[in-house]
């Protein structure tokens, strides 16, 4: 106990003088001055000093970020060929009962449905549906102008963006353009639907919603004239006579002091681009002039 007490006092260095040369002459004095001697050069390591908590919980969460999006990195990018591989599977093995048909500006075509039901497309339009499932399901989706003669059988859905037709059996044309929707019944029974607008139309019938107005009338013809290579009106604004004239001759028409919401009632052949732009413009007091191959300007009008 004496001896520990010196020693604690020598390393306070605490000792007296007559203490100091009592402990210089103890065994194991040279061992502890060794001890003291090499203690001097010793240096804790900078990066051994101990984070409190709160930085130590911040660099956790750091680590254990790193360690995620170290591993979610890799399941991110196979996540991604396994849907490049179902999409690019889908497209070529599950749609390819997919059959689409259109028609380009001044052309016209008939195509013959699986069922045999036929369908002349006007100029600009396109019709798609699924032929495997065709005889279970009898539906296609329009955009543009179709003619329809439809064979007897289940229903018959014509889908377009502005409403929807069913039928059974029957002839009727659908102009489903972005502000021009009309149905019109040639034969049998048409039942059209457009928003909460519904009617069931008989041979003769029109259904049309023009710039979101409603309005109904009779027909007296037993097909559409665009099928005969001429489009008729009644009653419709300009610019609609115009875009359809736009879409037989693959022409651009601008206007020039024209009032485009008067309306018009005629009608033009396809066969001919100055007869037919003399055909509408000379009942409106208009004039026409061809600057180019596919460049017409209107002007002429300005009430």
């Amino acid at each position: 106990m004496i001896e520990d007490k010196l020693l604690n006092k020598w390393l306070n260095d605490d000792l007296t003088n007559a203490e100091k040369d009592a402990f210089s002459k103890r065994e194991d004095f040279a061992l502890n001055q060794k001890i003291i001697e090499d203690s001097k050069y010793f240096k804790a390591s900078e990066f051994s000093k101990a984070d409190d908590f709160e930085t130590f919980k911040a660099k956790y969460k750091v680590r254990s970020s790193a360690k995620r999006l170290n591993w979610l990195k890799p399941a991110l990018r196979i996540a991604s060929v396994l849907v490049i591989g179902l999409a690019i599977y889908f497209t070529m093995f599950m749609n390819d009962s997919m059959v689409e048909q259109h028609t380009q500006f001044a052309e016209k075509t008939t195509i013959k449905l699986p069922d045999l039901s036929s369908v002349t497309l006007n100029a600009d339009s396109k019709i798609i549906y699924d032929k495997d499932s065709w005889y279970d399901n009898r539906q296609l989706n329009l955009k543009g102008e179709a003619y329809f003669k439809v064979a007897k059988g289940k229903t018959f859905d014509v889908i377009t963006d502005n409403g929807v037709v069913t039928v059974v059996g029957t002839e009727f044309n659908v102009k489903a353009r972005s502000d021009y929707f009309e149905v019109v019944c040639y034969e049998g029974i048409v039942k059209v639907a457009s928003d909460t607008i519904t009617r069931q139309l008989l041979a003769g019938d029109t259904y049309r919603i023009l710039n979101n107005k409603f309005s109904q009338d009779k027909l007296g013809a037993i097909q559409p004239e665009w099928i005969e290579n001429r489009s008729s009106f009644k009653a419709i604004p300009f610019r609609e006579v115009v875009s359809e004239l736009e879409r037989q001759f693959n022409v651009k028409v601008t206007f020039k002091d024209t009032k485009t919401t008067r309306l018009f009632s005629g009608g033009f052949t396809h066969n001919n681009l100055e007869k037919a732009l003399s055909a509408i413009t000379q009942p409106m007091s208009l004039t026409y002039k061809i600057s180019s191959p596919n460049q017409v300007l209107i002007y002429g009008d300005t009430d």
